[in-house]
Formats: C-alpha cells, sequence, structure tokens
C-alpha cells in the first residue's frame, strides 16, 4: 500500500471517527438539556424517540420525571406503559414488572392491559433464578402468568405463558426433588431422614403431578421406604418391606421401561424375599 493511500484512510477515518464523537456529544448535550427541562411533553417525546433507538435507560429515567404529571391527560396510560417497557428491555425485570402492575391496577380495561399483565409475569420468569436460590421470583411469575391466562385466554401469547409456567413449575419440582435428596443422603443422621425424604416427594408429586421429576421423585420414595424396612426392628420389617413391594409395583406400573428399572428390580428381589418372612 502506498504511503498517500495509507495517509488517505487514516484522514478519513480520523473524519468519520470526528463526525461519530460529534454525534454522539451532540446526543448525549441534547439528553443533558432534556433532563433539566420543566416541559413534560418534551420529555416524553424525547423519551420516545430514546426508546425508539434502544436508549431505554434514558427513557425511562426522563419518564420516571414525567408520568406523575400526566396522570388523568391522553398521555398518562402510555407515559406509563412505556415507562415499564423501557425497564423489561433494559432487563430491569423488578422494576419492569412494579410498573406493569401500576398499569394493570390502574387500568385493569385499558389500551395495554394485555401486554402489561403478559410482560409483568414474563419478566419474573426471566428472572427466576437457580433452583437452589429463593423461589419467589418462580412464584410470583406462575401466580401473574396464570391470571394473564385467566383474564386473556385467547391472547396469542397464551401458549408462551403456559410453556413457561410448566418450566417454571418443573423448576420447583427440582428444588423439591434436590431437597428430598438431600434427606435421603443423610440417612439416619440425627433421625429419620428417610421419612422425611419419603414426605417432601410425596407432596412434590401431588403439587406438581405432570412434571418431568415425577420419576426420579418416585424412584427416591421406593429407595427410601427400602432404606427404612432395612433400618427396622425385627417385628416391624416384614410389613415394610410388603408396603416397599407395593411401591415397587406402583413405580414399575407407571414406567415400565424407564431408566431406573433395574435398581427397582434389584430393590424388589431383597424386598420381596423379606416381605414373606
Amino acid at each position: 500500500m502506498g504511503k498517500g493511500i495509507y495517509n488517505m484512510i487514516n484522514k478519513i477515518f480520523a473524519l468519520v471517527l470526528g463526525v461519530c464523537l460529534m454525534g454522539v456529544m451532540n446526543s448525549c448535550g441534547e439528553y443533558q438539556k432534556m433532563l433539566k427541562s420543566k416541559d413534560p411533553v418534551a420529555k416524553f417525546e424525547y423519551a420516545k424517540k430514546a426508546f425508539e433507538q434502544g436508549k431505554y435507560a434514558q427513557a425511562y429515567t426522563l419518564l420516571e420525571d414525567v408520568v406523575t404529571l400526566f396522570k388523568g391527560t391522553d398521555k398518562a396510560e402510555e407515559s406509563l406503559y412505556l415507562l415499564a417497557l423501557s425497564h423489561y428491555e433494559n432487563k430491569d425485570y423488578i422494576d419492569a414488572a412494579s410498573y406493569f402492575q401500576t398499569y394493570y391496577m390502574r387500568y385493569p380495561k385499558g389500551k395495554y392491559a394485555e401486554p402489561s399483565r403478559f410482560y409483568c409475569g414474563f419478566g419474573y420468569y426471566l428472572d427466576s433464578p437457580d433452583p437452589q436460590l429463593d423461589q419467589s421470583e418462580t412464584i410470583q411469575a406462575i401466580n401473574e402468568l396464570a391470571n394473564f391466562i385467566d383474564y386473556f385466554p385467547k391472547s396469542d401469547k397464551v401458549p408462551i405463558a403456559q410453556n413457561a409456567i410448566f418450566e417454571l413449575q418443573d423448576k420447583l419440582t427440582l428444588k423439591e426433588l434436590q431437597n428430598a435428596q438431600l434427606y435421603y443422603n443423610m440417612g439416619i443422621y440425627r433421625g429419620n431422614n428417610y421419612e422425611s425424604a419419603i414426605i417432601t416427594a410425596q407432596n412434590a408429586i401431588k403439587e406438581y403431578p405432570y412434571s418431568k421429576y415425577k420419576e426420579e421423585l418416585e424412584l427416591l420414595i421406593l429407595k427410601a421406604k427400602y432404606q427404612e424396612a432395612q433400618l427396622s426392628v425385627e417385628e416391624r420389617k416384614a410389613d415394610r418391606f410388603r408396603d416397599v413391594v407395593d411401591e415397587y409395583y406402583s413405580f414399575i406400573n407407571n414406567y415400565p421401561d424407564g431408566p431406573s428399572r433395574q435398581e427397582a428390580d434389584n430393590i424388589f428381589k431383597i424386598a420381596s424375599r423379606h416381605a414373606s418372612d
């Protein structure tokens, strides 16, 4: 590459960079000017433009200044909804949910009631943490999405909401499965933790009967009952093992070709011998 061409490219690059920087500076200057403005309509219009450009933080910062001023005006609904949506697009899901809730409670039949209820629940869904953590957002998401389906059963977003609910319920079931497994692993440490494992797993099945973790929960119940029978006093062993046999038949009836069939069969072989003693 010749020196002249190299210098020309550098000049063009510097020119483009300068134009871009001037644009950014002008944009920032305009935004700062708008922050100080006493004109709520001008702030609102600038916030809409910022939202369209993907500048969500600018949008919600300006909207938070004016949304209360628009109460009772023709801009009240749109400004509140756009405020919530700006937080949502910025991935501030908890703040977004709070504003969406404010909207649909204030305007239950409003123009944006349907998307507000949906995005409120779906925001909680997106913010739902890993199963081992507190599941308050998960439960809130299920409640909000279920309410959305109740209010708008013909919405095209109903299948999305239903799938999200199923996924969230599986997350809650997994948390209970992990708790039950923890009890099982503790064995007889400071008490009969096998019984706690059984109760936890049974409650999870009752609460979420269609979970994809149901087979694992039922297998854990079978294993825990088997361990309880093994550790029972002699006069109760036969009864406990008969309970294990009953649990085995229930398990294979539900999962005759499941991946845990062999493990269940091994438990049955031992339990059936003791059950007849």
